[in-house]
């Protein structure tokens, strides 16, 4: 049997590069709806030769031996070799249980549809009724996956405890992320817990808007999508105008999109194309996709404007950064800031007024509209932030249980979560904790840019100027250290470093 390569950080650095960019490739294709099958496992198999034991012990002696500028460097390299390791091991059920549920089929009132495609109706149902009945039967082929996610999970977790030598999956991520998880899970609980108040005289007035008076006291999560999307306003967010506005919105801060051919924009509508909106950054800054599927209504701007922020950044990143400062991160929680303050321009009224035609008092009522939609979704992130920690605390004892998943969600909303969507809405790796950061800090910046370009910070050249030279820092600093550069406490941030 052959021994597989010792690579020195560089050669693995080089190697790795290749192999994630193909990576990244065959999941956009399969995400997108070019592709029925997913064959990741194939992927991994050609790149046997980069992940071994005896590669993961000779990152971690260079990192141990590494100057300061270098070690860095060389720890996410580490943690990258860990993360090959397992997908090794698990490619191959992993792609069985993806390409299981491309293939599967909802039936709704005669109608059989991709999984996936039902999903996506649910935000354009005009009906009550209906979206209660579809979103019913999907969830319940959804949750019929349960004990294959669960199985890997479980696979999984017992992987990532071996290869990190840190047996408890909070303080392993803590230790990646560079925070402590539950001390930000307090101080966000108490902040939603100020806004409690506020925020159920919003929800009462924008549910009543939203749903009209069929709606449930509380109604359940199927509905979420079609508020998202403020459909009943469908008719000002027009589903065709949706590029154009987003692409001049942004050339007002100096960036186009049409003359950046780096930045790859997938705007197509396809059955077996996800609903959510993504940016892959298959190798920045040359190649970054842009992908949304428009649906119509104010979320299709949305959408396209927070993954403009990703795509922007990741495009922007300084080409003779090493790989891995451009591609490679301990978290999701820097480049989500710059996703949110793109997004957060949907939120200003006069953004309203000057694309929509709108008066003043009714732009001013749809910016509120976003504000109610910007609060729910921090409201469920926060919950879903304690689940997940109760969830990954008491998992070596009862192997990951949905206890705590609907109350937590549903008490912090007003929304009903069935119980058992808890594993179709697990991120790996505390995903969820990045978003929480990056609203913290996204807030932060706008307050910045607000005092350093204006109340038209929006629409004004030089806030293009100000991001730009942060996304040339690709990947590089922590959403902690951009807080901190702009004079805001970067509290989260735990004394802890890598081993």
């Amino acid at each position: 049997m052959s021994v597989a390569a010792v690579r020195n950080p560089i050669e693995f650095e080089s190697r790795l590069e290749q192999y994630l960019f193909e990576r990244a490739e065959e999941f956009r294709a399969v995400r997108v709806g070019e592709k029925e099958i997913s064959e990741q496992a194939e992927i991994v198999r050609r790149y046997g030769d980069l992940f071994s034991r005896g590669q993961l012990e000779s990152l971690l002696e260079a990192e141990e031996g590494a100057s300061d500028d270098d070690r860095e460097r060389v720890y996410r390299l580490r943690k990258t070799c860990e993360s090959g390791l397992i997908a090794q091991a698990l490619a191959e059920r992993e792609d069985e249980l993806e390409n299981r549920l491309l293939a599967a089929r909802v039936t709704f009132k005669g109608d059989e549809m991709p999984l996936r495609n039902a999903q996506a109706r649910l935000a354009v149902m005009a009906s009550y009724a209906d979206r209660e009945e579809l979103g019913r039967i999907q969830a319940d082929v959804s949750a019929g996956f349960n004990p294959d996610r669960l199985e890997l999970i479980r696979a999984g977790e017992e992987l990532a405890a071996d290869y990190s030598a840190i047996p408890d999956p909070v303080e392993r991520n803590e230790e990646e992320k560079g925070i402590s998880l539950r001390e930000l899970s307090q101080a966000l609980k108490s902040a939603a817990d100020d806004a409690a108040e506020s925020f159920a005289t919003l929800r009462e007035r924008w549910f009543a808007k939203l749903l009209g008076d069929e709606r449930e006291a509380v109604p359940s999560s199927f509905h979420v999508a079609y508020m998202r999307r403020l459909s009943p306003l469908e008719a000002t967010y027009e589903k065709d105008r949706a590029t154009d506005v987003c692409l001049e919105t942004l050339r007002r801060l100096g960036f186009d999109l049409t003359a950046q051919p780096n930045i790859r924009l997938d705007l197509d509508d396809r059955p077996q194309k996800a609903p959510r909106a993504c940016v892959i950054a298959s190798d920045p800054p040359k190649v970054v996709h842009l992908i949304t599927r428009a649906q119509g209504g104010l979320h299709d701007y949305q959408a396209f404007l927070h993954e403009a922020g990703h795509a922007l950044h990741y495009a922007g990143v300084d080409g003779s950064l090493p790989y891995t400062f451009r591609r490679i991160s301990r978290d999701h929680a820097l480049t989500e800031i710059y996703s949110y303050i793109v997004e957060a321009i949907s939120r200003e009224p006069a953004w309203h007024e000057r694309y929509f035609g709108l008066s003043e008092a009714q732009a001013a009522e749809n910016a509120e509209a976003t504000v109610f939609l910007e609060s729910l979704l921090y409201r469920r992130y926060e919950a879903k932030l304690r689940f997940e920690l109760d969830f990954w605390s008491r998992f070596a004892d009862d192997g990951g249980s949905a206890d705590g998943y609907e109350e937590n969600l549903t008490e912090a909303t007003g929304v009903r979560y069935r119980r058992d969507a808890y594993l179709s809405d697990m991120d790996a790796g505390f995903y969820s904790a990045d978003y929480l950061r990056a609203w913290i800090r996204a807030a932060q910046l706008r307050e910045h840019l607000v005092r350093e370009v204006g109340e038209e910070w929006w629409c004004d050249a030089r806030t293009g100027e100000l991001l730009r030279d942060l996304f040339g820092e690709g990947t590089k600093p922590t959403s902690e250290e951009i807080a901190a550069r702009q004079g805001f406490d970067p509290s989260t941030r735990s004394r802890s470093s890598p081993r």
